[in-house]
Protein backbone atom coordinates (compact mmCIF):
# COMPACT_ATOMS: atom_id res chain seq x y z
CA UNK A 1 0.00 0.00 0.00
CA UNK A 2 1.18 3.60 -0.66
CA UNK A 3 0.31 6.95 0.56
CA UNK A 4 -0.04 9.81 -1.85
CA UNK A 5 0.09 13.40 -1.44
CA UNK A 6 -0.51 15.01 -5.03
CA UNK A 7 -3.08 15.23 -7.17
CA UNK A 8 -1.09 15.13 -10.37
CA UNK A 9 1.12 11.59 -9.14
CA UNK A 10 -2.94 10.22 -8.34
CA UNK A 11 -4.33 11.17 -11.41
CA UNK A 12 -1.63 9.07 -13.35
CA UNK A 13 -1.74 6.14 -11.29
CA UNK A 14 -5.52 6.14 -11.67
CA UNK A 15 -4.97 6.79 -15.62
CA UNK A 16 -2.43 3.94 -15.76
CA UNK A 17 -5.33 1.22 -14.43
CA UNK A 18 -7.75 2.54 -16.48
CA UNK A 19 -5.42 1.96 -19.49
CA UNK A 20 -5.01 -1.73 -18.48
CA UNK A 21 -8.76 -2.45 -17.51
CA UNK A 22 -8.69 -2.25 -14.26
CA UNK A 23 -11.30 -0.46 -12.30
CA UNK A 24 -10.19 2.11 -9.14
CA UNK A 25 -12.25 2.18 -6.50
CA UNK A 26 -12.47 5.42 -4.21
CA UNK A 27 -13.72 5.27 -0.67
CA UNK A 28 -13.68 9.02 0.65
CA UNK A 29 -13.15 9.57 4.31
CA UNK A 30 -11.63 12.40 6.55
CA UNK A 31 -9.78 10.18 8.40
CA UNK A 32 -10.40 8.63 12.29
CA UNK A 33 -11.80 5.34 10.64
CA UNK A 34 -14.04 2.58 12.18
CA UNK A 35 -15.74 -0.30 11.20
CA UNK A 36 -17.80 1.28 8.98
CA UNK A 37 -15.31 2.71 6.45
CA UNK A 38 -13.93 -0.84 6.67
CA UNK A 39 -17.12 -1.87 5.69
CA UNK A 40 -16.57 -0.19 2.82
CA UNK A 41 -12.92 -0.86 2.01
CA UNK A 42 -13.82 -4.49 1.66
CA UNK A 43 -16.77 -4.17 -0.92
CA UNK A 44 -14.81 -1.99 -3.08
CA UNK A 45 -11.63 -4.48 -2.76
CA UNK A 46 -14.63 -7.41 -3.45
CA UNK A 47 -16.21 -5.61 -6.86
CA UNK A 48 -13.03 -3.68 -8.02
CA UNK A 49 -9.08 -4.51 -8.37
CA UNK A 50 -8.00 -1.29 -7.39
CA UNK A 51 -8.87 0.35 -3.97
CA UNK A 52 -8.25 3.81 -3.27
CA UNK A 53 -9.17 5.71 0.39
CA UNK A 54 -8.84 9.35 0.45
CA UNK A 55 -8.01 10.90 3.88
CA UNK A 56 -8.27 14.47 3.95
CA UNK A 57 -10.51 16.66 6.52
CA UNK A 58 -11.99 19.11 4.24
CA UNK A 59 -11.72 22.80 5.87
CA UNK A 60 -15.06 24.29 3.45
CA UNK A 61 -17.75 21.69 4.98
CA UNK A 62 -16.85 22.80 8.00
CA UNK A 63 -18.94 26.44 9.22
CA UNK A 64 -18.18 28.70 11.95
CA UNK A 65 -18.01 27.44 15.79
CA UNK A 66 -17.34 24.15 13.94
CA UNK A 67 -15.24 21.06 14.68
CA UNK A 68 -12.64 21.56 12.54
CA UNK A 69 -9.77 22.13 14.77
CA UNK A 70 -10.89 19.25 17.02
CA UNK A 71 -11.98 16.77 14.51
CA UNK A 72 -10.20 13.42 15.67
CA UNK A 73 -7.19 12.70 13.67
CA UNK A 74 -4.49 10.22 13.51
CA UNK A 75 -2.98 8.58 10.24
CA UNK A 76 -0.83 6.23 11.77
CA UNK A 77 -4.17 4.53 13.23
CA UNK A 78 -5.85 5.20 9.74
CA UNK A 79 -2.54 3.83 7.89
CA UNK A 80 -2.75 0.42 9.61
CA UNK A 81 -6.42 -0.14 9.48
CA UNK A 82 -6.53 0.61 5.23
CA UNK A 83 -3.64 -1.85 4.90
CA UNK A 84 -5.21 -4.55 6.86
CA UNK A 85 -8.47 -4.02 4.87
CA UNK A 86 -6.03 -4.36 1.43
CA UNK A 87 -6.43 -0.74 0.62
CA UNK A 88 -3.86 -0.37 -2.27
CA UNK A 89 -3.60 3.26 -1.88
CA UNK A 90 -4.26 5.99 0.50
CA UNK A 91 -4.50 9.77 -1.22
CA UNK A 92 -3.79 11.87 1.83
CA UNK A 93 -3.44 15.50 0.07
CA UNK A 94 -2.61 18.17 1.96
CA UNK A 95 -5.03 21.29 2.41
CA UNK A 96 -2.87 23.41 0.27
CA UNK A 97 -2.59 21.15 -2.46
CA UNK A 98 -6.11 20.27 -2.37
CA UNK A 99 -6.66 24.32 -2.23
CA UNK A 100 -3.76 25.31 -4.25
CA UNK A 101 -4.67 28.65 -4.68
CA UNK A 102 -7.49 31.27 -4.23
CA UNK A 103 -10.74 29.19 -5.51
CA UNK A 104 -13.63 31.17 -7.19
CA UNK A 105 -15.41 28.21 -7.77
CA UNK A 106 -18.16 26.18 -5.66
CA UNK A 107 -20.18 23.24 -6.71
CA UNK A 108 -23.76 23.86 -5.16
CA UNK A 109 -26.55 21.50 -5.34
CA UNK A 110 -29.86 23.70 -5.50
CA UNK A 111 -32.80 22.42 -3.86
CA UNK A 112 -31.53 19.20 -1.98
CA UNK A 113 -28.68 21.35 0.06
CA UNK A 114 -30.76 23.69 2.19
CA UNK A 115 -33.31 20.97 3.59
CA UNK A 116 -33.03 18.77 6.48
CA UNK A 117 -29.12 19.63 7.72
CA UNK A 118 -28.82 22.45 5.18
CA UNK A 119 -30.97 24.42 7.74
CA UNK A 120 -28.50 24.17 10.55
CA UNK A 121 -25.17 23.80 8.18
CA UNK A 122 -25.68 26.47 5.88
CA UNK A 123 -22.80 25.91 2.94
CA UNK A 124 -22.41 22.60 4.53
CA UNK A 125 -22.86 20.90 1.31
CA UNK A 126 -21.45 23.37 -1.19
CA UNK A 127 -17.97 22.21 0.54
CA UNK A 128 -19.26 18.71 0.47
CA UNK A 129 -19.97 18.88 -3.28
CA UNK A 130 -17.30 21.03 -4.29
CA UNK A 131 -14.45 18.77 -2.18
CA UNK A 132 -15.76 15.31 -3.71
CA UNK A 133 -16.03 16.81 -7.03
CA UNK A 134 -12.31 17.68 -6.37
CA UNK A 135 -11.79 13.98 -4.90
CA UNK A 136 -13.55 12.39 -8.22
CA UNK A 137 -11.03 14.34 -10.39
CA UNK A 138 -8.46 13.72 -8.78
CA UNK A 139 -8.68 9.87 -8.54
CA UNK A 140 -10.59 9.16 -11.02
CA UNK A 141 -12.99 5.95 -9.94
CA UNK A 142 -15.23 3.71 -11.76
CA UNK A 143 -16.74 3.47 -8.82
CA UNK A 144 -17.44 5.49 -5.29
CA UNK A 145 -18.41 4.03 -2.18
CA UNK A 146 -20.63 5.43 0.81
CA UNK A 147 -22.39 4.83 3.52
CA UNK A 148 -26.08 5.15 3.53
CA UNK A 149 -25.70 7.56 7.33
CA UNK A 150 -24.89 10.16 5.48
CA UNK A 151 -28.45 9.82 3.21
CA UNK A 152 -28.36 13.67 2.38
CA UNK A 153 -24.99 14.14 1.50
CA UNK A 154 -25.74 10.58 -0.82
CA UNK A 155 -28.70 12.21 -2.40
CA UNK A 156 -26.97 15.53 -3.51
CA UNK A 157 -23.82 13.49 -4.61
CA UNK A 158 -25.67 11.50 -7.07
CA UNK A 159 -27.69 14.25 -7.96
CA UNK A 160 -24.07 16.12 -8.93
CA UNK A 161 -22.39 13.36 -10.64
CA UNK A 162 -25.75 12.53 -12.47
CA UNK A 163 -25.90 16.41 -13.69
CA UNK A 164 -22.40 17.34 -14.37
CA UNK A 165 -21.91 13.63 -16.40
CA UNK A 166 -19.24 13.12 -14.16
CA UNK A 167 -17.95 8.81 -15.31
CA UNK A 168 -18.49 7.63 -11.84
CA UNK A 169 -21.17 4.90 -10.41
CA UNK A 170 -22.16 5.70 -7.13
CA UNK A 171 -22.80 2.96 -4.53
CA UNK A 172 -24.54 3.60 -1.26
CA UNK A 173 -24.13 0.80 1.75
CA UNK A 174 -25.56 -0.36 4.82
CA UNK A 175 -24.89 1.96 8.02
CA UNK A 176 -22.91 -0.24 10.45
CA UNK A 177 -23.83 0.24 13.96
CA UNK A 178 -22.45 -0.30 17.34
CA UNK A 179 -24.31 -2.95 19.56
CA UNK A 180 -26.90 -0.49 20.98
CA UNK A 181 -28.02 0.79 17.34
CA UNK A 182 -25.75 3.86 17.08
CA UNK A 183 -24.58 4.80 13.89
CA UNK A 184 -20.45 4.35 13.67
CA UNK A 185 -18.87 7.79 13.43
CA UNK A 186 -15.75 9.43 14.44
CA UNK A 187 -17.82 11.75 16.27
CA UNK A 188 -18.83 9.01 18.19
CA UNK A 189 -15.09 9.46 20.23
CA UNK A 190 -16.42 12.90 21.62
CA UNK A 191 -19.62 11.08 23.75
CA UNK A 192 -19.39 9.76 27.55
CA UNK A 193 -20.27 5.97 27.87
CA UNK A 194 -23.59 7.52 28.96
CA UNK A 195 -24.09 9.69 26.28
CA UNK A 196 -23.24 6.59 24.25
CA UNK A 197 -26.05 5.05 26.01
CA UNK A 198 -28.39 7.79 25.77
CA UNK A 199 -27.45 8.22 22.16
CA UNK A 200 -29.06 4.77 21.52
CA UNK A 201 -32.67 6.10 21.34
CA UNK A 202 -32.00 7.83 18.21
CA UNK A 203 -32.06 4.34 16.21
CA UNK A 204 -35.24 3.34 18.17
CA UNK A 205 -36.88 6.23 16.96
CA UNK A 206 -36.66 6.18 13.48
CA UNK A 207 -37.45 2.22 13.86
CA UNK A 208 -40.39 3.40 15.69
CA UNK A 209 -41.40 6.04 13.15
CA UNK A 210 -41.36 2.65 10.38
CA UNK A 211 -43.87 0.32 12.64
CA UNK A 212 -46.37 3.08 12.96
CA UNK A 213 -46.38 3.31 9.22
CA UNK A 214 -46.10 -0.19 8.29
CA UNK A 215 -47.64 -1.70 11.29
CA UNK A 216 -50.18 0.85 12.40
CA UNK A 217 -50.87 1.95 8.97
CA UNK A 218 -50.69 6.02 10.30
CA UNK A 219 -50.43 8.29 7.30
CA UNK A 220 -50.20 11.83 9.48
CA UNK A 221 -46.66 12.25 9.24
CA UNK A 222 -47.19 15.04 11.62
CA UNK A 223 -48.63 12.69 14.23
CA UNK A 224 -46.06 10.17 14.02
CA UNK A 225 -43.42 12.85 14.59
CA UNK A 226 -45.05 14.12 17.48
CA UNK A 227 -45.00 10.61 19.16
CA UNK A 228 -41.51 10.50 18.48
CA UNK A 229 -40.77 13.66 19.65
CA UNK A 230 -42.21 12.65 23.01
CA UNK A 231 -40.02 9.37 23.04
CA UNK A 232 -37.08 11.35 22.39
CA UNK A 233 -37.84 13.95 25.37
CA UNK A 234 -38.54 11.07 27.87
CA UNK A 235 -35.36 8.91 26.82
CA UNK A 236 -32.78 11.41 25.94
CA UNK A 237 -32.71 13.89 28.75
CA UNK A 238 -29.66 16.49 28.10
CA UNK A 239 -30.32 16.13 24.31
CA UNK A 240 -31.69 18.59 21.65
CA UNK A 241 -33.57 17.14 18.71
CA UNK A 242 -32.47 19.58 16.22
CA UNK A 243 -34.91 17.68 13.81
CA UNK A 244 -36.80 14.54 13.10
CA UNK A 245 -38.06 14.66 9.14
CA UNK A 246 -40.21 12.01 7.05
CA UNK A 247 -39.45 13.05 3.57
CA UNK A 248 -39.48 11.20 0.16
CA UNK A 249 -35.87 9.17 -0.38
CA UNK A 250 -34.99 10.86 -3.39
CA UNK A 251 -35.73 14.70 -3.73
CA UNK A 252 -35.89 14.90 0.14
CA UNK A 253 -39.75 16.64 0.41
CA UNK A 254 -41.01 16.60 3.15
CA UNK A 255 -44.40 14.13 3.46
CA UNK A 256 -47.47 15.32 4.99
CA UNK A 257 -50.17 12.17 4.50
CA UNK A 258 -48.12 9.33 2.86
CA UNK A 259 -51.49 7.29 2.39
CA UNK A 260 -50.90 7.53 -1.48
CA UNK A 261 -47.34 7.82 -1.39
CA UNK A 262 -45.16 5.24 -3.02
CA UNK A 263 -41.76 6.00 -3.42
CA UNK A 264 -39.02 5.22 -0.72
CA UNK A 265 -39.50 7.24 2.34
CA UNK A 266 -36.28 8.55 4.23
CA UNK A 267 -37.07 8.79 7.87
CA UNK A 268 -33.72 10.92 9.12
CA UNK A 269 -33.19 13.10 12.71
CA UNK A 270 -30.32 14.90 14.10
CA UNK A 271 -29.69 15.55 17.63
CA UNK A 272 -27.37 17.35 19.90
CA UNK A 273 -25.21 15.77 22.88
CA UNK A 274 -23.73 19.07 24.52
CA UNK A 275 -21.16 20.36 21.28
CA UNK A 276 -21.65 16.77 19.61
CA UNK A 277 -24.07 16.31 16.73
CA UNK A 278 -25.43 13.05 15.98
CA UNK A 279 -27.30 12.10 12.52
CA UNK A 280 -29.06 8.68 11.92
CA UNK A 281 -31.59 7.54 9.36
CA UNK A 282 -33.48 4.58 7.64
CA UNK A 283 -35.16 4.10 4.40
CA UNK A 284 -37.53 1.73 3.72
CA UNK A 285 -40.21 1.15 1.00
CA UNK A 286 -44.26 1.97 1.50
CA UNK A 287 -45.92 -0.66 1.81
CA UNK A 288 -49.23 0.69 2.64
CA UNK A 289 -52.13 -0.46 -0.36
Amino acid sequence: MKVIKEISSMQEISDYYRCIGKKVALVPTMGYLHEGHTSLMIKAKDENEIVVVSIFVNPTQFGKGEDFDKYPRDFVRDFHICEKAGVDYIFNPETDEMYKHKSYTTITVNELSDKLEGKFRPGHFTGVATVVTKLLNAVKPVNLYLGQKDAQQNVIIKKMVSDLNINTIVNICETKREDSGLAMSSRNTYLSEKEKEIASVLYFLLKECRRLILEEKLTDTQEMIERTQKIFEEKAPGFILEYFEISGAEDLEPLTDIGNYKGEILVSLSSKAGKTRLIDNIIFSNQIP
